[in-house]
């Protein structure tokens, strides 16, 4: 072969393996992804959607595609984006559920804050997945951020949020630092809230941030106001918390351990040590030896300061402790509210004895329940009728009941409504666990302070530091009258003496046990004022 083939071919050898490297080299750089904008990361699809993707989760597939088409109808209006933060992919089938009731109460309050407030600007949704306990909070902050500032996204709003975790608090502050508003539908723990103040005058340490849910300290209250301090004769209770790191956990034992009680004193607290929140770990062991000790105790009312996942295997136990046919009562947070999802027949049937009688009985304060408004009206009517002898007039019907229920008629009106238009969501949506009823309201309560915000034409939009103002301004006439309750937020962002609903899981006498509503309960130990107008003595 000629010198000058051998170069060529040395040359073009050489160039291709070259290329080759090259190529191999960027194709190890690019990032993993699920679909477009959305990369792989541990498994996990992370990111940031609004064209109807499900994040691998089969659950959310009709309700995300559902979103997708609210999206496109509102193209060419004016509009925002509000990003709808919370962890989308999950091993267990109870946990997809759950997403699923979220996703179903944001459609339906996207649909109506769209619909019912008339003028635009109309809002634009979309799902963020920051992975299982918000591990990757950090990368969806930094698109939320972006968005922000993009002139086409106008993002101004995140909601969502359903974990009180460390990472949860990272992202809320790092998005309200950035003057981003934040309105948390889901989260309880104390840590994540603005402290009040009397004038009003405090430093908020976050800024932009709003919450339609009691912190557990006030539904702690509202649990023991309800129970009469739990200062019933012979009544002994005894405090069962988990000391792994965990804001919820954490705030719910420091709010069950500041009760002051009436009655005789119960066992010192009790702790156990779980690995996470859905992981049960060596739970069920541990569990076994505190539940003996409970029955070696006097204590027959048990404040439990944990995760479902581990509250259902703590009732589980202490039912099959033989104690002297001992029944129990266990005390437990809003986290309890998806416990019922998670119980099976067999589950059932531990929890009640061999003559059919209950051993345990669960107690929770649950930031809604669809037979609240209902139930207590009735109970109203019947202590008026017991008093008057003529019917109530519209000034005198107590309107923290007759203003949720009417809320509550619309969202049952709207999900007719989207049946009725051949819209798939996945499964009828589930109003008895909570998650649909306080994320519909959230949506609610967004729209409301958007258009508030909203200054000028109809063609412009606000700005995120005029939405992030109108929070403490939603009170009094400006309420939002939500399914939960009646939504009237201090200085803070905090929702003022909102109530609890008392709900009860009974194991029933055979089949699945019942999940009964058996009351109201107010932080403040009574209903909210006329007009839902905030007292001037509230911190």
């Amino acid at each position: 072969m000629p010198r000058w083939k051998r170069i060529l071919f040395t040359l073009l050898t050489v160039g291709a393996v070259t290329a080759c490297a090259v190529f191999a080299w960027s194709a190890l750089r690019r990032p993993d992804t699920c679909t477009d904008g959305i990369e792989r990361i541990d498994g996990e699809c992370i990111g940031v959607d609004g064209e109807g993707y499900d994040f691998g989760t089969p659950e959310i597939r009709d309700v995300a595609r559902a979103i997708a088409r609210e999206n496109k109808r509102i193209e060419g209006q004016p509009y925002v984006t509000v990003a709808m933060m919370l962890p989308l992919q999950s091993d267990r089938a109870e946990l997809r559920r759950q997403m699923r009731s979220d996703l179903q109460g944001a459609y339906l309050g996207q649909r109506q804050a769209n619909e019912g407030e008339g003028e635009p600007p109309r809002i634009r949704l979309v799902l963020a997945n920051p992975g299982r306990n918000y591990a990757h909070q950090e990368q969806i902050v930094d698109t939320l951020l972006r968005m922000a500032d993009a002139p086409e996204d106008r993002l101004r709003a995140v909601t969502g949020f359903n974990l009180s975790l460390d990472a949860t608090e990272e992202a809320v502050g790092r998005l309200t630092e950035h003057k981003v508003p934040v309105l948390a539908s889901r989260i309880s723990g104390d840590g994540i809230a603005n402290k009040d103040s009397a004038d009003g005058m405090a430093k908020l340490r976050f800024p932009g941030l709003a919450r339609i849910i009691p912190t557990n300290h006030d539904a702690a209250q509202a649990l023991a106001n309800f129970n009469g301090e739990r200062g019933r004769e012979n009544v002994r209770t005894v405090l069962v918390y988990d000391k792994r790191p965990d804001a919820y956990n954490e705030s719910l034992a420091k709010a069950f351990g500041g009760i002051e009680e009436q009655g005789p004193p119960g066992p010192a607290p009790m702790s156990f040590e779980s690995p996470s929140i859905d992981e049960p770990g060596s739970t069920g062991n541990q569990f076994t030896q505190i539940a003996n000790n409970i029955c070696d105790s006097e204590a027959d009312t048990v404040y439990f300061a944990g995760r479902t996942l581990h509250l259902r295997i703590f009732a589980l136990k202490l039912a099959q402790v033989g104690c002297k046919d001992r029944h129990y009562t266990i005390v437990s947070g809003s986290d309890a509210a998806s416990l019922r999802q998670a119980m099976t027949k067999k589950d059932w049937e531990q929890l009640r004895g061999e003559d059919g009688h209950a051993k345990v009985t669960v107690q929770y304060a649950a930031p809604a329940h669809p037979d609240a408004w209902t139930t207590e009206l009735a109970r109203w009517t019947r202590r008026w009728d017991a008093e008057h002898d003529r019917e109530p007039t519209d000034e005198e019907l107590p309107q923290y009941l007759t203003e949720p229920k009417a809320a509550l008629d619309t969202l049952k009106k709207r999900i007719e409504t989207t049946r009725g238009e051949g819209v798939r969501l996945g499964s009828t949506p589930n109003l008895e666990d909570s998650r649909t009823m306080l994320v519909y309201d959230g949506l609610l309560t967004i729209g409301k302070a958007l258009h508030q915000a909203q200054q000028g034409t109809a063609e412009t939009v606000p700005g995120r530091e005029d939405v992030g103002r109108q929070w403490s301004l939603l009170q009094s006439r400006h309420r939002v009258p939500g399914t939960s309750g009646l939504i009237c937020l201090t200085s803070g962002g905090n929702p003022y003496d909102k109530p609890a609903a008392i709900v009860e899981l009974d194991p029933a006498e055979q089949g699945h046990g019942n999940l009964k509503f058996v009351g109201l309960g107010w932080p403040t130990d009574r209903a909210q004022p006329k007009n839902c107008v905030i007292p001037s003595s509230t911190p």
